[in-house]
């Protein structure tokens, strides 16, 4: 096998795994074999390994000597230290895309909002739930891949998914929970708009902040 084709086989391995971790296929905490996780993924072994080094560097596995790998556990610290890093990178990123963004493209935004927001006032259908979840998290890697910084897109896309293993059910989007995170989304828009930086960042905090109460159950 080639080099190329190896370095395929162990990003499709990653993706794999981040994918049954979000499902839950895979737990948090959980100890688990190079062999059982070439079962998981579907992946031969040779990918599994090279993954590895890639998770644990990204902070999802560690190696637990005479046990295994084990996987990324959840607790408070956890929750603290992601979202703070959330507040930071995402902080820049609003103030930097309120100055930088097209408005065209704050009017495209601005305007999915308002859309899916009247959808959901008149009930949160299945469809709906989707939907306003995909604008959510497209909303916030926009802002961040506007920056045009690779290092930055890539450890806010990990912290994101640790920040969707949190406490999973609660910092997810759900149907009781889509109007207030749509209004939130929209205090950001209504001060990008104006190219209120100011209004923007606070506006940005206060629904970080809000994320973060939840997922610690406050």
């Amino acid at each position: 096998m080639t080099d190329a084709a190896l370095l395929r086989q162990r990003d499709h391995a990653y993706s794999s795994f981040t994918e049954k971790l979000l499902s839950r296929d895979i737990q948090p905490g959980q100890i688990i074999s190079q062999r059982e996780l070439t079962e998981l993924t579907g992946m031969p072994l040779a990918a599994i390994r090279e993954m590895i080094p890639r998770l644990e560097a990204d902070g999802l596995i560690r190696t637990v000597p005479k046990r295994g790998l084990q996987v990324l556990s959840i607790d408070i610290e956890l929750v603290r230290n992601a979202f703070q890093l959330r507040s930071i990178i995402e902080g820049r990123a609003i103030v930097e895309f309120c100055r930088t963004a097209f408005t065209d493209e704050i009017q495209d935004l601005l305007q999915q909002h308002l859309e899916i927001r009247e959808r959901a006032s008149a009930g949160v259908s299945p469809d709906v739930l989707k939907t306003a979840q995909r604008i959510d998290w497209a909303f916030h890697d926009r802002i961040i891949d506007a920056m045009n910084n690779p290092l930055v897109s890539n450890i806010h896309r990990v912290n994101a998914l640790k920040i969707r293993l949190i406490r999973n059910s609660d910092t997810r989007m759900l149907p009781e929970l889509v109007v207030s995170v749509l209004d939130e989304h929209l205090a950001i828009l209504r001060a990008l708009e104006i190219r209120n930086s100011t209004g923007a960042l606070e506006a940005i905090e206060a629904h970080i902040e809000s994320g973060k109460r939840r997922a610690l159950g406050v």
